[in-house]
């Protein structure tokens, strides 16, 4: 398992060491013990599957408030996904910048986003399934976000939504 650093403090573009034969392909997804030793304090205690139909389908970009923040390990299942993190830790070296991986299914790789950023992506293929490993569980009320196309962040999305919820098109500008 790899963890390569992204521009964000703290996340990481984590290659999982997949196997194939003539069965398939085999790949350990998470494992403790790998995350300790790269300096990640990371305990999944929730995990969530988001099912998007259509392709250029906006799910962001989210957050939850200490001291509910949560870290997230995100994977696509099926499908491709445009998947983005934006450091809104106000203390740290890389507040206000974002990351965007391309996630698939077919590639196994997994995107780690640490708390206190906000995360969304954009489904690139129809019948996209999305896979969220929770270091925190959901608390209702305490969830918040920015505006997906927010100039304050500047993200090249590969396309503009087609399907976005009215409350994630319409969060207002961030104010920093």
């Amino acid at each position: 398992m790899q963890f390569l650093p992204t521009a964000i403090v703290g996340a990481f573009l984590v290659e999982p060491a997949a196997q194939a034969d003539e069965r398939g392909r085999f790949a350990r997804l998470f494992c403790a013990a790998a995350f300790t030793a790269a300096g990640i304090d990371f305990a999944p205690v929730q995990v969530n599957v988001s099912r998007n139909p259509a392709a250029e389908t906006l799910r962001g970009m989210h957050t939850q408030t200490a001291p509910h923040a949560e870290a997230k390990l995100v994977q696509c299942i099926r499908g491709r996904i445009f998947d983005v993190a934006i450091d809104l830790r106000r203390q740290s070296p890389t507040f206000g910048c974002h990351v965007a991986v391309d996630l698939a299914a077919d590639d196994d790789r997994l995107f780690y986003i640490p708390p206190g950023c906000a995360h969304g992506f954009l489904t690139r293929t129809p019948d996209s399934d999305v896979l969220y490993y929770m270091g925190t569980a959901f608390v209702p009320g305490v969830g918040t976000g920015v505006r997906w196309n927010d100039p304050a962040f500047g993200i090249a999305w590969p396309s503009a939504p087609t399907i976005i919820s009215d409350r994630d098109a319409t969060y207002p500008d961030y104010a920093r």
